[in-house]
């Protein structure tokens, strides 16, 4: 268990005793996986993990779309306050309906955005658990083989549009990072004796596979986390720019995790660690097309927002700064 996800938990059990953020049934230990936590609030109170102001329209947001939460506990979030989806929602849903702030967050990495577009719905800005519209990658789980957002399909945790200044149209797949670290576990066989590179063979063999092949081991060298997830949502991105999703003709990924999280950096499969000597810096330079891979650390990513031009973030900022301290 990594060193960062230790610690978050000890400083987010004081947090929930002292933060005055949640309520008294909530001080409570949380019962998850058969044991009570002081990280965690109790099951029935799973809804105040999340930042108050997007409470309930989060949820909501859900339940419309039919998203499913990690750990999710009656149609709610998870009540482990080191949730990396609530941690991802609680950063970046209050920027839902706030376009001109969301351009401002992501300006600094894509300078050419003109303005932030709708995805799903006017007034929505942001998206969650996006799976593409169509089943690019041929995957199959679900009930009756039915798409669900947030289990069982390829997912991205988050996704903005935007116009750029030449009109063209960019989507941006985030793949959002909290406590994760992995250890060199290959996942090329499921718990079912599925063999998962058959899966997603069908992308390797083809000439245009967004990565460089000749620089693989082998296609089972991506089966270890962190790199089986970003193989298919790197595959998504580009399947989506292939078929020009909702118009969009550059579709990109973009990994946000804490620099504090230094663990998640930990090349984890073995037939990989001659190409680098962390994860992101062999992605990288495993990208056929550069520009379509991006890496930022959430502290950066955040502290360089100027809170003081929008005031309607103020309470916001508050809760994320107390809550996620390392964050400034």
């Amino acid at each position: 268990m990594g060193k960062f996800l230790e610690s978050e938990k000890v400083r987010l059990s004081k947090f929930k005793q002292e933060s005055g953020y949640f309520s008294n049934e909530s001080l409570a230990d949380g019962l998850y996986r058969t044991k009570h936590r002081s990280y965690c609030v109790p099951r029935e109170r799973s809804s105040e993990n999340l930042f108050s102001e997007i409470r309930n329209s989060a949820i909501n947001y859900f339940t419309e779309f039919e998203i499913i939460w990690h750990d999710v506990i009656n149609k709610k979030p998870s009540n482990h306050l080191c949730d990396s989806t609530v941690s991802c929602v609680n950063f970046l849903f209050p920027f839902a309906d706030k376009p001109m702030a969301l351009k401002e967050l992501f300006r600094p990495l894509f300078p050419t955005i003109e303005k932030i577009l709708p995805m799903e719905k006017d007034g929505l800005f942001l998206a969650l658990e996006w799976i593409g519209k169509e089943n690019y990658l041929g995957e199959r789980g679900g009930k009756r083989g039915r798409r669900t957002r947030g289990a069982y399909y390829t997912s991205a945790d988050a996704a903005v549009m935007f116009q750029c200044k030449d009109k063209k149209k960019q989507i941006v797949l985030i793949e959002w990072k909290y406590t994760e670290s992995y250890r060199p576990t290959s996942l090329k066989i499921s718990e079912s004796g599925i063999d998962r590179t058959k899966i997603y063979e069908h992308l390797f063999q083809r000439e245009d596979f967004p990565l460089k092949k000749e620089l693989l081991p082998s296609f089972d060298s991506l089966f270890y986390e962190p790199f089986y997830q970003f193989m298919r949502q790197q595959a998504l991105a580009h399947e989506m720019e292939r078929f020009r999703e909702l118009n969009a003709e550059v579709v990109s990924l973009l990994h946000i995790a804490p620099a504090m999280n230094k663990e998640f950096q930990r090349v984890t499969s073995p037939p990989l660690a001659e190409l680098g000597e962390t994860v992101i810096q062999i992605w990288k330079d495993l990208q056929r097309v550069p520009n379509r891979f991006h890496s930022i650390s959430t502290e950066e990513m955040f502290s360089r927002l100027p809170i003081q031009d929008y005031p309607a973030l103020d309470s916001w900022w508050e809760y994320i700064t107390s809550r996620y301290s390392w964050i400034v």
